[in-house]
């Protein structure tokens, strides 16, 4: 075996530099050299880690070498010195990268991961391998367990001659289990039905058991890859037997073992692998309807534990079941299940959780053992999946276990049929049973009843729940008595949560493994719980549980919330509390959930003078616990450190010697005092000081020195006689004001007036205060900000006065003035502070004059016509003139009233009570004060008005009249909506509405309100036309808009919105996008023809993990919205994917698609949507590409990530050049021929008006640099003249030459040719297929839906009889046995009855029914119709017996084969149904297979049926001819190539209140056609027999005001001659989206035309006068009645151009294969529950065959053909309407016939001879004959190797199927029937019962004549 490459692994630790990596795959580093095959690559090595190989995590200094194994160390130190030549070179050019994760990469899918607790080994299962790793994920031992030759239905050991069908099958890993006292490893594949092996666990290539030839007892593991196993190594006792307890589901071929215990060693005979006793396994009940998919396994103290979902198929359901037995159960006694719920709080109104995805099994911090799970379910209305985490104490589980025992055991019989049941089974008995029976039985007991099954379970709320994803593993540990859960995810990431005792939970991180790579379910901490293993689909990566030592300070540290981190302050580092020397002592670990980090809390003194010296006291909390050792520094800014002493609780620090200076505007500088720990030099904590500077605080406050000093928070003292600010001195001294005592301050204060009017001489008066010390003999006042200054005079003592000059200022109304005084050019504290005002400025009119401030004294001048001081003005008035409007706003508004007219114009009123009257068209119109606005605004709510009407506007302002002017008017309207677009759009709303209709402008925008049942729908735009955008609803359907004018609700009739689904997303391509976007994404859905706008948004959360690497850069939340996209129908559309950011890496990306308001997640099961780096180009060398007409080739890295050769582009100049070639490294594209002319013309340099080169990969362009093409002329020399005319002569002759040879070889190219034709048409079929498969595959998921809601439509039992045993008879539908009318007069009835069950009597007499059935087939007018009627007769009489009808079926048959077997020609047998048993086989079998049929086959035949109906209608289907494009039937072929283009019509259903239902059609369908796919479409939920007739409804179109009914025939249809042709859509013009009306009338009221449904209907009449046809028009030939000469080759030609469509059979089998190969899987598969008839009646031919010494297997294949496949099988697929309600088409029929033809083939072991001749039917599946013939030749074989059924079991089961059924069928009719054949051969019957002995014996014949007396009211002869 070939030893496989070592896998990289990248490892780390506290060190800083540079590392290299090798290994195959693809990380970040730079790439720079190869040695061998092997590739290096040179990164920089995150904070806390380094490259190592081996070496457990220690401090070592940074230099230290690396420990490399001694085979590498040439090749490393060669490496070591590129790397310190490379050192020099990147220099700080090289940042820091993330972290990168220890991996070990698989070549093949990863299953399994167990790790050794004792040695940290792991070891991992994946297909085809197993693989044993070092703890930090080094290879040390590989072993191949995969692929062989298996084949999945033979049994081990495969030998190719035994199992012919067994190929190269991949070993999928199943099971993986430690069993760590015997050293070993068990190991089980999906290979050779599962069977294990043990392995050594030192070295896994050593195999201790395996055994491949024990059969079935040793086939443990499904051997289905998609069906789980789990398993449980144990002990029995503390010294017992090794165990292993496994459960898995049940795959369709494996053994049906649930669950097992299991031998590990040999022991009592029994090999390892071996059950451990006969009893100790379960099997699936022999028709079970559950199918469980496993998901843990695991033990607590005597018991073993099974936890599993079960999807129950009735009702249909998935439950997640706990199942508990005790591990020394050998008979599976104590096996007991229960529900388990896990509710989601997120979503209250949400079902449970449905679907458990993984559990792990811990001792919570309470020291208790608790389960916690994991589960998911689908959100329905659109959200993506949900998932929660819930936890079940297992004390709890016990308890409920054993509650729910006793309940069983002691309650009455019959009150636990609801919740208690048989697992794997089905009912179970339960009370009866002494109380304490489960005490003194915890095992259980045979006299118990078991095994129990209770849905009576335990429900928990998820204490952790999401939404958008699926947690996919889950693993829990604690830490420090900390519960701490790590949780798998669907997109690669590893959530980490805390649980708090209060039962909480927070998740404080997150950690990206393999983004949008599923996380699988074994999530696996290491030995020493320090690192966790997480597998995702093909890579194993190794995390540690926790970064603390990432986190440089304590705020990071307890920032991170971590509960494994706290703060070690000692150490002055973040770590776990066992790495944390002194973590024990007080204060000296902080945890990061609890504590606060050590801070200053405070400073004595608080502050000090940047020039004094002294002590600082600095207390702290918490402070740690000090000893003796532990000294302190205090370190000011960057001053010198110096010892700190401690003083009780405070620590000293000495004040520093240097301070720098204060910053501008301050008045003081902060400095930082830090302190360390002396030993270590381990910062402990810093606070910031301020130091202040009293010389800058006096200028702070503006004009105002000495109170600026003093007022401070400082201790500074202004120095009156010096005029300037100091520091506080300790004594009291004269001249000085104080600190914190302003008031002493000189200043200067009251200003009077306050206000001064511009433009006017103003005297000012002020006060002055405390001004012993100023000379106020030389004051000035004045202002900077105006460039006044006035000497100031004083008036009295402290008054003083100034008059100011004439100011101005013309930017505002008024302007604040802060006034300085001064004496001496030294400013005194000024606090006058003046207000400067200017009247005229906003107050235009009177009105507002006089509304100013009063302080302004401000008048309306009317000489003047201002408003203006009153100084200023002679002529003042107190009056205003009248009002005057301007406008109003809205000018029209409702009958309904209460909106809000705005009244604009002046002299409104000086305030709000001068408006008196408001009248509108005159109305009063209510007055609002707080809307009013002085003189300008005056704004009311208008009242009702009766009817339409226009009027002015008139105001009363204080008795004084404003009238509007005449084009200023107001008019009542009433708004009447008539219609909305779109009329319907997604339940989530955000759709556009549009309304139409007539006087919808009226008011304004914020009078209009529009709700859909009470939900707003936001009004965006008014006019004309309303738009509002919808809100969500809570439920479907149509909704009417209510629209409101002003609060009252206005008429709209008939304006109603339909709420539709949600659009569902199915599928996106491709996957992926470069961060520059602009790649075109393929999403495909449903419903997209609801949405208006659609944009793709990407949602960028920066990674915590990644800002805490990079702490230099800080990202941002983004969303980024793409509006791009392009809508090509109802299940596509084509997006550009938007840019993001440059470093997609960097961030949690969430991309989703908007349509309108819904949002869905652009995520499937295959993946997220994902963005990818932008790629790297190479710059061509010198910027220059010589170019000769050759392929450009363009360097770069990651090129192929998420960019196709199709999609890529790349130009030369202003030219495309066409892409050849696209690798992840290089692209070649072909440029132009001629060199192109730039992009960019350079007028000077030529170099720049080269053509260049530009490659574009979706929205990015690189330019590479220039082409330049070889522009030379070659002169052709004159030596080459001669040359040039003799070539020409030597070129003829070779063509000569060539052409002889060429004819020669003719043959053999046309050989060629065609097969290269062949290929090409395999191809385009194969193809074909694919996409018709795909499409069929989604039709196909609608169609599983639809049966998932409505179920299969399968008939009931009697139905079913009726069609299978009556409908064939001549009278059909109508036949007696079916309507069950008996025509006896009601006087005779109770006779009859009495008479008929009197018969039943005699037809129970076995002699009596044998010599019936004999005298009737000895009758020559017996016909072989009648043998199979009475036969079914027969069936329904004897019913209620069908043991006896089975014993007389059996009698019968003996003496049959007896008669052939004397005429040796046994292989007749069974041909035919010549006789009445070969009818009653017939019955038998379908009576007994109708509960298999339902329950199993019945599925994927109903599946089929669909499928080919979906198939044949998906192209044209003529109506007259019944041919089709799409079929399986060549005689059913379409011949022609009919254009057609496939349409979507919306379907109203009249009367029916039902939605506009979109229904798919084709224009090319007639109209019965479309009525038919109308009603298909729209009553799918219900039976087909409810179904109203195509020609029972009339089908309507209203394209425009006019309505159209469409029909087959009618005025319009065209003629041609005789010739007729029918009516489709296209003949109407219907277009897609058009819509159309059904309703339901009857026959009488159908206009003539329409009840034209179908030309069969009428052909009587029109054979001569008009001839139909529909879609190919019959040739001539028999209309001219004549035959035209040639007419032998016309029809061959005719034949030969039919068969160029013979492809469309292919295309159409390859796209219905799988359909077809499931069906013949579910009836050929032995494996699964085969019906009991099908094994007991095989089983008796095989014993008759061995009775009558037959031993040709051809004779017994033939009579079991016979009897079930041919007899039974083949009639239901030929006829799926026996067994569904559903109706079958001709041309589905047809294609039907082929497929059970088919099977026929199949069935029967002669080999068929195919050659050009063959019918293409049979041609058709002649390659998958021989796969078929071996399914059958497997399936007998395999009923003939099972338990056999005993008649005992037969009876029983057939006394079920009486009991149950019997009582729904026409007993006494079909009694009354075989009467008439009695009444018929009356005397016949009468001399055979009186020549038989045994009938005379019991007056067989003498009862009979009684009975016919009383039946016929005769009297007889006797």
């Amino acid at each position: 075996m070939r030893a496989a490459a070592r896998p990289p692994v990248l490892r780390g630790q506290a060190f800083v530099g540079f590392c290299w990596e090798r290994g195959p795959y693809s990380e970040p580093g730079a790439k720079f050299g190869a040695l061998g095959s092997e590739t290096f690559r040179l990164g920089i090595c995150a904070t806390s880690w380094k490259c190592t190989s081996g070496r457990q995590p220690g401090r070592r200094p940074s230099g230290a070498p690396e420990e490399i194994p001694t085979a590498r160390v040439p090749r490393v130190m060669a490496l070591q010195l590129w790397a310190l030549t490379l050192l020099g070179l990147v220099g700080t050019g090289v940042g820091l990268r993330p972290r990168q994760l220890d991996v070990f990469r698989s070549e093949t899918e990863l299953n399994h991961l167990v790790v050794d607790s004792t040695s940290g080994v792991v070891y991992l299962g994946a297909v085809n391998a197993l693989y044993q790793l070092s703890a930090d994920l080094q290879l040390q031992q590989q072993v191949a367990t995969g692929p062989a030759l298996d084949n999945k239905k033979c049994t081990p050991p495969i030998e190719a001659s035994q199992c012919h069908e067994a190929v190269l099958t991949d070993n999928v890993n199943q099971l993986l289990l430690l069993d760590p006292p015997g050293n070993r490893l068990v190991e089980c594949g999906s290979l050779f039905k599962g069977i294990c092996a043990l392995r050594a666990l030192s070295n896994i290539s050593t195999r201790l058991f395996y055994e491949d030839g024990s059969g079935e007892k040793s086939f443990v593991a499904s051997n289905d890859e998609s069906v789980a196993t789990v398993g449980l190594v144990s002990a029995i006792g503390p010294h017992g037997k090794r165990m292993l307890f496994v459960g898995k589901g049940n795959g369709p071929h494996d053994n049906g073992i649930i669950v097992s215990t299991r031998l590990l060693d040999r022991a009592d005979g029994r090999e390892a692998f071996e059950a451990y006793t006969d009893h100790a396994t379960y099997k699936a009940g022999y028709l079970s309807t559950s199918t469980q998919q496993f998901v843990a396994a695991f033990e607590d103290g005597q018991y073993v534990f099974f936890l599993f979902n079960q999807q129950d198929k009735h009702p249909p359901q998935n439950r997640t079941l706990l199942a508990r037995m005790c591990k020394q159960d050998g008979f599976y006694y104590s096996y007991l299940e229960m529900d388990l719920h896990c509710l989601d709080p997120g979503d209250t109104s949400a079902p449970a959780f449905s679907t458990c995805l993984a559990a792990s099994v811990a001792t919570a911090s309470s020291g208790q053992g608790v389960l916690y799970t994991v589960f998911s379910r689908d959100d329905r209305r659109g959200g993506g999946p949900r998932a929660g985490l819930c936890l079940f104490p297992l004390a709890l589980v016990n308890e409920k276990m054993q509650a729910n025992r006793d309940a069983c055991y002691t309650s009455p019989r019959d009150d636990g049929r609801g919740t208690f049941y048989k697992p794997f089974h089905g009912e179970i008995q339960c009370g009866g049973h002494t109380l304490g029976a489960s005490e003194s039985f915890p095992c259980g007991s045979e006299h118990l009843p078991y095994p129990l099954g209770s849905r009576d379970g335990l429900t928990a709320r998820a204490v952790l729940h999401r939404g958008g994803l699926n947690l996919t593993a889950v693993t829990v540990t604690t830490e420090n008595g900390h519960t701490i859960t790590f949780l798998g995810t669907s997109d690669g990431q590893v959530l980490k949560v805390y649980l708090a005792p209060d039962g909480s939970s927070v998740q404080y991180s997150s950690v990206p493994v393999d983004i949008n790579k599923r996380i699988k379910q074994d999530l696996v901490l290491s030995s020493d719980l320090a690192t966790l293993y997480a597998m995702t689909q093909d890579k194993v990566f190794r995390l540690p549980v926790q970064n603390c030592l990432s986190y440089p300070t304590c705020a990071q540290c307890l920032g991170s919330q971590d509960p494994y981190c706290g703060w070690c302050v000692a150490d002055g580092r973040c770590t776990r509390k066992a790495e944390c020397p002194r973590a024990e002592e007080h204060g000296h670990w902080l945890w990061s959930r609890k504590e606060s980090c050590v801070t200053v809390t405070g400073a004595q003194p608080q502050n000090m003078s940047r020039r004094a010296q002294g002590e600082v006291q600095l207390t702290i909390s918490p402070l740690p616990a000090l000893g003796q050792r532990d000294k302190l520094q205090c370190v000011f800014g960057n001053s010198t450190p110096h010892p700190a002493r401690m003083e009780g609780d405070t620590i000293v620090c000495n004040s520093p010697s240097r301070i720098p200076s204060t910053p501008p505007g301050q008045d003081h500088v902060a400095m930082s005092i830090q302190l360390f720990f002396k030993q270590n030099n381990v910062f402990l904590t810093s606070h910031l000081y301020p130091f202040y500077d009293c010389r800058e605080a006096m200028s702070l406050a503006e004009n105002l020195p000495c109170i600026s000093c003093a007022s401070n928070r400082w201790t500074c003292q202004w120095e009156l006689r010096y005029h300037e600010c100091r520091e506080a001195s300790p004594n009291r001294e004269d001249g000085i004001v104080p600190a914190h005592m302003e008031d002493y301050c000189p200043q200067f204060l009251n200003p009077s007036p306050l206000v001064i009017p511009m433009n006017y001489e103003t005297e000012v008066t002020f006060q002055g205060k405390n001004l012993d010390t100023v000379k106020v003999s030389s004051l000035h006042v004045g202002s900077d900000l105006l460039k006044f200054e006035e000497l100031v005079i004083t008036r009295e003592p402290e008054t003083f006065f100034f008059r100011t000059p004439k100011l101005s200022h013309d930017g505002n109304e008024t302007l604040p003035l802060h006034l300085y005084v001064k004496s001496f050019d030294k400013n005194i504290d000024s606090k006058l502070q003046v207000t400067l005002y200017n009247c005229s400025f906003g107050r235009s009119d009177c009105s507002l004059c006089l509304a100013a401030d009063p302080a302004y004294k401000c008048v309306w001048c009317s000489g003047q016509s201002r408003c203006v001081y009153e100084a200023l003005c002679n002529n003042a008035t107190s009056e205003c003139p009248p009002p005057v409007i301007t406008r109003i706003q809205p000018e029209t508004g409702p009958l309904g009233g209460g909106i809000r007219i705005t009244i604009l114009g002046s002299n409104l009123g000086v305030k709000a009570d001068d408006v008196k009257r408001v009248t509108v068209a005159g109305k009063d119109c209510a007055f609002e004060p707080e809307r009013y606005s002085v003189s300008t605004r005056i704004v009311c709510a208008i009242q009702a008005a009766e009817e339409p009407f226009t009027g002015g506007v008139e105001v009363d302002v204080n008795g004084k009249l404003g009238h509007s002017p005449p084009h200023v008017q107001f008019t009542y309207q009433e708004p009447l909506p008539l219609s909305v677009e779109p009329k319907q759009g997604p339940q989530a709303g955000g759709t556009t509405l549009t309304i139409n209709g007539t006087n919808l402008d009226t008011g304004s925008m914020e009078d209009v309100r529009v709700t859909l049942n009470d939900v707003p729908c936001k009004v965006t735009q008014f006019g004309a036309q309303l738009q509002c955008v919808t809100g969500p609803q809570t439920a479907l359907g149509e909704l009417p808009l209510a629209i409101y004018y002003g609060g009252s609700l206005v008429p709209s009739p008939g304006v109603i919105f339909t709420y539709r689904e949600n659009p569902v997303l199915f599928t996106f391509q491709p996957p992926r996008s470069f961060a520059s976007g602009g790649r075109s994404i393929n999403v495909t859905g449903q419903g997209f023809s609801l949405i208006q706008t659609f944009a793709m948004v990407v949602i960028a959360e920066p990674l915590e993990s990644w800002q805490q690497r990079q702490e230099a850069v800080h990202l941002e939340p983004k969303t980024v919205v793409g509006t791009e996209y392009m809508f090509h129908n109802d299940s596509l559309v084509v997006f550009l994917s938007p840019a993001v950011p440059e470093e997609p890496e960097a961030y949690n990306l969430t991309a989703l698609i908007q349509m309108d308001g819904h949002r869905a997640l652009l995520r499937t099961e295959a993946g997220a949507f994902e963005y990818v780096a932008d790629p790297t180009f190479k710059n061509f060398t010198g910027g220059i590409k010589k170019q000769v007409n050759k392929l450009i080739h363009a360097q770069g890295t990651n090129l192929n990530k998420a960019m196709t050769l199709h999609e890529a582009e790349a130009f030369v100049g202003a030219e495309r050049c066409i892409m050849k070639t696209l690798t992840e490294t290089d692209l070649y594209c072909e440029p132009p021929e001629v060199q192109p002319p730039p992009k960019r013309r350079q007028k000077r340099d030529t170099a720049h008006n080269l053509p260049e080169f530009i490659v574009k990969f979706g929205s990015r362009e690189w330019v590479l640099g220039r082409v330049e093409y070889d522009m030379r002329v070659s002169e052709v020399p004159l030596s080459l003249i001669l040359p040039l005319v003799i070539v020409p002569m030597v070129i003829i002759i070779a063509v000569s030459v060539y052409c002889y040879w060429r004819k020669s070889q003719q043959a053999e190219r046309e050989y060629e040719k065609i097969k290269s034709q062949l290929e090409g048409l395999e191809e385009s079929v194969r193809d074909r297929c694919k996409k018709e498969f795909t499409d069929l595959m989604i039709e196909m998921e609608d169609q599983t839906n639809d049966v998932h809601e409505a179920g299969i439509p399968v008939l009931d039992y009697k139905t079913y009889t009726d069609r299978v045993f009556f409908l064939p008879s001549k009278d059909g539908d109508k036949d007696v046995m079916i309507t069950g009318k008996l025509d006896i007069p009601e006087s005779r009835r109770p006779v009859v009855e009495q008479a008929l069950y009197q018969f039943s009597n005699l037809l129970n007499s076995k002699s009596f029914l044998i010599n019936f059935i004999h005298t009737l087939e000895n009758q020559r007018e017996f016909s072989a119709r009648a043998k199979v009627y009475f036969a079914s007769l027969l069936t329904v009489a004897l019913h209620g017996k069908l043991e006896y009808y089975t014993d007389i079926m059996r009698t019968l048959f003996l003496e049959l084969m007896e008669q052939y077997v004397v005429a040796k020609n046994p292989k007749l047998m069974l041909r035919r149904s010549e006789t009445v048993v070969e009818r009653m086989l017939s019955n038998w079998m379908s009576i007994c297979l109708y509960q298999y049929l339902k329950d199993s086959a019945g599925e994927p035949l109903y599946k089929l049926f669909k499928a080919i109906k979906h198939q044949v209608e998906k192209g044209p289907v003529d109506a007259v001819q019944k041919k089709a494009k799409y079929t399986l039937n060549d005689t059913g072929l379409l011949g022609d190539d009919v254009e057609y283009t496939p349409l979507t019509v919306n379907v109203i259903v009249q009367d029916e209140g039902v939605d506009a239902i979109p229904v798919k059609v084709l224009n090319c369908d007639t109209i019965s056609q479309v009525k038919e796919k109308i009603i298909d479409q729209v009553y799918r939920t219900q039976p087909c027999s409810r179904w109203p007739k195509a020609d029972s409804v009339v089908l309507e179109w209203r394209p425009g005001s006019t309505a159209q009914i469409l029909s087959d025939l009618d005025l319009t249809s065209q003629r041609e001659g005789r010739w007729k042709r029918i009516n489709t859509l296209m003949h109407y013009n219907v277009r897609d989206g058009a819509t159309l009306i059904l309703s339901k009338v009857g026959v009488s009221q159908q206009p003539e035309d329409s009840q034209q449904d179908l030309p069969g209907e009428r052909h009587a009449l029109l054979e001569e006068e008009n001839r139909v046809w529909h879609l190919v028009r019959p040739t001539d030939e028999v209309e001219d009645g004549k035959c035209k000469r040639g007419s032998v080759k016309e029809k061959e030609r005719t034949k030969a151009i039919t068969e160029i469509y013979l492809t469309r059979l292919l295309s159409v089998k390859g796209t219905l294969q799988q359909f077809v190969d499931n069906f013949f899987q579910s009836v050929l598969a032995p494996e699964l529950a085969v019906p009991p008839a099908v094994k007991y009646f095989f089983d008796f031919l095989d014993e008759q065959a061995e009775k009558h010494d037959i031993k040709d297997e051809d004779t017994i294949h033939i009579w079991k053909t016979n009897s079930l496949p041919l007899r039974f099988w083949v009639n239901i697929l030929k006829n799926p309407h026996f067994i569904f309600d559903v109706h079958v088409h001709e041309v589905v029929d047809a294609s039907l016939s082929v497929i059970a033809q088919t099977f026929m083939d199949a069935c029967t072991r002669t080999e068929h001879k195919l050659s050009r001749d063959s019918p293409s039917n049979k041609l058709l599946y002649a390659k998958e004959i021989s796969t078929y013939k071996k399914m059958v030749e497997d399936y007998y074989r395999g009923i003939r190797q099972m338990v056999q059924v005993s008649d005992q079991d037969m009876n029983t089961h057939l006394a079920e199927i009486s009991r149950a059924h019997t009582d729904s069928l026409n007993t006494l009719v079909a009694l009354h029937q075989l009467y008439q054949y009695t009444q018929k051969y009356y005397d016949q019957i009468i001399s055979a019962l009186e020549e038989d002995p045994a009938a005379q014996k019991m007056q067989l014949a003498f009862r009979l004549q009684q009975i016919a007396a009383a039946l016929e009211n005769k009297v007889t002869d006797l």
